[in-house]
């Protein structure tokens, strides 16, 4: 059974989803199919994201879209004048910022 500290993507996914886990965790058929399937897709940020409006995410749902895109480390997220939450992490071992737009878009930039 693979932990949250395990599969950090594979849990924000579940979260964005609505999807329940198991207090004994994650097994490991069904951490292997979700790697076999769509799970771990970085979906591509709308042209011209993020976009500003109301953001109605809370800092961990947020967090979870970051981290379900395949960020590591995030740091504490702060939501701007524009609504759009705004950390920094990595990606593929690169430092980047990333933002997180009301639509769910997440764009991130090398730093």
């Amino acid at each position: 059974m693979l932990s949250e500290t395990e599969a950090p993507s594979y849990y924000a996914r579940a979260r964005i989803d609505g999807k329940e886990i198991a207090a004994t965790g994650v097994s490991k058929d069904d951490f292997l199919a979700a790697c076999h399937g769509d799970a771990f897709d970085r979906a591509e940020p709308e042209a011209g994201a993020p976009f500003e409006g109301a953001n109605s995410f809370t800092e961990n749902q947020a967090r979870d879209r970051a981290i379900a895109w395949g960020l590591t480390d995030v740091a504490e997220m702060t939501k701007d004048d524009n609504g759009i939450w705004r950390s920094s992490g990595k990606l593929d071992g690169a430092d980047v910022d990333v933002a997180v737009d009301y639509k769910g878009n997440v764009v991130t930039s090398t730093k």
